[in-house]
């Protein structure tokens, strides 16, 4: 519980009649404006965490009115007053950051056969444990960092290794602590930002009377306000967030339950649902209990996660390369409900495959409108007797994606389905992988966005500044209507889009001009080809040309390691596709030279993991680098790693392993020095 600051005027039945704002010395409004941000961050405390204000809404109003105009007139801004809860200024795009220690998923099921399982493996290999017992929200997850109790940073999941930067958004959110008291030096702390039922349902209303089109869920509304470049609009919408877990910090820490008070007593929000159970039927006791509770919560929760409570036993139990053996997701059954299919369509999915939907008569399920559900592929409708008319039962998987599992009335196999001989966004080929319909067309409309962004990707041709709303604006703006519309774009074009200014404009333009420069594996995974990732890319292109390998039969393809027949026959199929080789002509023609470069071998043997960043590279430059010299790059350090380099902002857990190992580590000077000078 955080406890109510001494000796400070504005904390229980402030008087706001100020002085004016120019009668002060500049002394006395540093004064007043450390003792306003006190007072309140503790008032956000009270509201949003402890739900017990001790102010009216116009007195906090007053409070905050001032603190305002004072850091204007004195010029006494911070990044972590209160004020900046209303939003700071528009982003040019999210950085990328890595992560203090690896963001891991968790093992999950909803059977209770699974989670028995889970336990006797743990009872196995540590004895007898207790189980930390939480909620498992249905939500956006983030790693929260403080430093000397100051926030510092917010990152979202990404890939578990890195994320994107969303400081100036979080720090919007009410429920966000923005200073501790008597904190660690040091604090990572995971939360879960949601946004609660009825805020989810206004914000609805508002989008649907703008004429704007409602989000689907809860969950997608969180995920996408989190990465808006816009805080101010950010703070307009009504987020919230639990915290439930320490990810590292210079305290002690021995167990959950330890974890749990240290952010009760620091003020973070913590979930009340949270308990510790002795054995694996009071976990799944507590799980039922959630699911009969979960539609009267404000929150979506989508099962309870069961953790080992004590970190010894944590540690001896370990973590395979994608989730803690300690920790285990028991999933909720998911909700259903019974309906009408009007009519089935087919939707074009941003990876070219095409799925059928069936238009739904609107059935409102546990408190969701559900309007249309997937039918996965025209075998599965075919199974299921599915056509239009039919009654159906509907759930959604998952909490959240809903699908149709059994017709109850009205179906057969009168009008079968058939899905479409061409792609009907843009007419291009459909070839058909088992039971799946792709289309091959790569600039088709329906997947350019998920194209751009991965072409522009670190691991692709390495061009910042295209994310998920950038892409979206080039396609929508008509400025890019294939892969090769982005080396013909200006900066007069770029700086008209919304969000857009000359600089981010300037540094999207000199990306993509130093990555025409491209090693032929990088750009061959560029491309986009299905089922053709980085390292089956590098070995199509030591195999083949680029022009062989447009040409390439599928017997030619089966050659190479590591290339099935389903690999071979979707290079085939990329290539087959008139739309695909134009792409790459254009590509060529804009200057774009993907040339095969030679593997050195002044680093042979080598084994180099990186963690932070080092001045001057991207992780993929120097991945590239070191790789076309011989040396082996890895994501984890074990005892075949030679040299672990540490750059600026590193995680703690490699290089805690780095010690375990012995493994010898290197600043970037030193790096520098004893590995890049070789390549001189």
């Amino acid at each position: 519980m955080v406890e109510e600051p001494d000796d400070n005027p504005y904390v229980r039945d402030p008087n706001t009649s100020f002085s004016p704002v120019e009668d002060l010395s500049e002394a006395a409004a540093r004064e007043q404006v450390r003792d306003l941000r006190e007072a309140l961050e503790y008032h956000d405390y009270r509201y949003y965490v402890a739900n017990d204000p001790v102010v009216a809404d116009r007195t906090y109003d007053a409070l905050f009115d001032r603190l305002a105009a004072l850091e204007e007139a004195f010029d006494l801004d911070d990044e972590n007053s209160p004020t900046r809860r209303v939003g700071g200024e528009p982003l040019d795009e999210l950085e990328t950051v890595e992560h203090v220690a690896p963001l891991l998923s968790l093992q999950s099921s909803g059977d209770a056969a699974e989670i028995r399982e889970f336990d006797r493996r743990i009872r196995d290999a540590v004895g007898d444990v207790a189980y930390s017992a939480e909620p498992k929200f249905d939500g956006f997850s983030v790693e929260v960092v403080y430093e000397d109790g100051a926030f510092e940073r917010a990152v979202t999941r990404g890939d578990g290794q890195e994320g994107e930067d969303v400081s100036a958004n979080v720090r919007t959110i009410g429920s966000v602590p923005l200073h501790l008291s008597d904190a660690p030096d040091f604090l990572a702390v995971r939360g879960e930002v949601y946004m609660p039922r009825s805020g989810f349902q206004a914000l609805n209303e508002r989008r649907i009377e703008r004429g704007e089109e409602p989000f689907a869920n809860p969950r997608n509304a969180a995920a996408g306000t989190v990465r808006l470049l816009d805080p101010g609009t950010v703070a307009d919408r009504p987020l919230d967030v639990f915290f439930y877990d320490v990810i590292d910090t210079s305290a002690t820490l021995t167990a959950q339950t330890e974890a749990f008070d240290l952010l009760r007593d620091l003020g973070f929000r913590v979930n009340d649902r949270t308990t510790v159970v002795d054995d694996v039927e009071a976990v799944i006791d507590y799980r039922d209990r959630l699911v009969a509770a979960r539609d009267d919560l404000e929150y979506e929760v989508d099962g309870v996660v069961a953790k080992v409570v004590d970190f010894e036993k944590r540690e001896e139990l370990g973590s395979t390369a994608r989730h803690p053996r300690w920790a285990f997701a028991y999933k909720f059954p998911a909700r259903t409900g019974e309906t009408t299919v009007e009519r089935i369509v087919v939707q074009v999915g941003r990876t070219g495959k095409l799925t059928p939907v069936a238009l739904l008569d609107p059935v409102d399920l546990q408190g969701v409108t559900i309007s249309r559900a997937t039918l996965h592929n025209a075998a599965q409708i075919r199974e299921l007797g599915v056509r239009e008319g039919s009654t159906v039962r509907i759930e959604r998987a998952g909490d959240v994606i809903p699908e149709v599992v059994e017709v109850v009335e009205g179906g057969g196999a009168d009008d079968d389905f058939t899905m479409p001989e061409t792609c009907p966004v843009c007419d291009g080929t459909v070839v058909q992988e088992g039971e799946h319909h792709y289309c091959t067309n790569a600039s088709c409309p329906a997947q350019l966005r998920r194209s751009l962004r991965h072409f522009c990707s670190r691991d692709a041709m390495d061009v910042e500044g295209v994310g998920t709303e950038a892409a979206d604006q080039l396609v929508e703006s008509g400025l890019v209507e294939s892969l090769a519309d982005l080396y013909r774009l200006d900066a007069d074009d770029l700086a008209a889009l919304d969000g857009w200014g000359e600089r981010s404009a300037e540094n999207l333009l000199a990306g993509l001009e130093a990555s025409k420069d491209v090693d032929l594996g990088t750009f061959v995974y560029a491309l986009g080809i299905r089922h053709v990732g980085s390292e089956r890319a590098r070995a199509l292109a030591a195999a083949f040309s680029l022009d062989d390998l447009m040409d390439a039969s599928v017997d030619d393809l089966l050659t190479v390691e590591d290339v099935g027949p389903e690999v071979a026959e979707a290079v085939v199929s990329h290539f087959d596709a008139e739309a695909n080789v134009e792409t790459v002509e254009r590509l060529l023609d804009a200057g774009v030279t993907p040339e095969r470069r030679d593997r050195g071998t002044e680093l042979d043997g080598l084994t180099v993991v990186f963690t932070g960043s080092v001045p001057g590279y991207t992780r993929s430059e120097l991945t590239e680098l070191l790789e076309t010299h011989g040396a082996s790059v890895t994501s984890s350090v074990s005892g075949e790693t030679d040299y672990l380099v540490v750059g600026e902002n590193p995680g703690q857990r490699k290089r805690e392993r780095a010690e375990e190992e012995g493994v010898e580590t290197l600043d970037p000077e030193a790096f520098e020095e004893r590995i890049l000078s070789r390549l001189d």
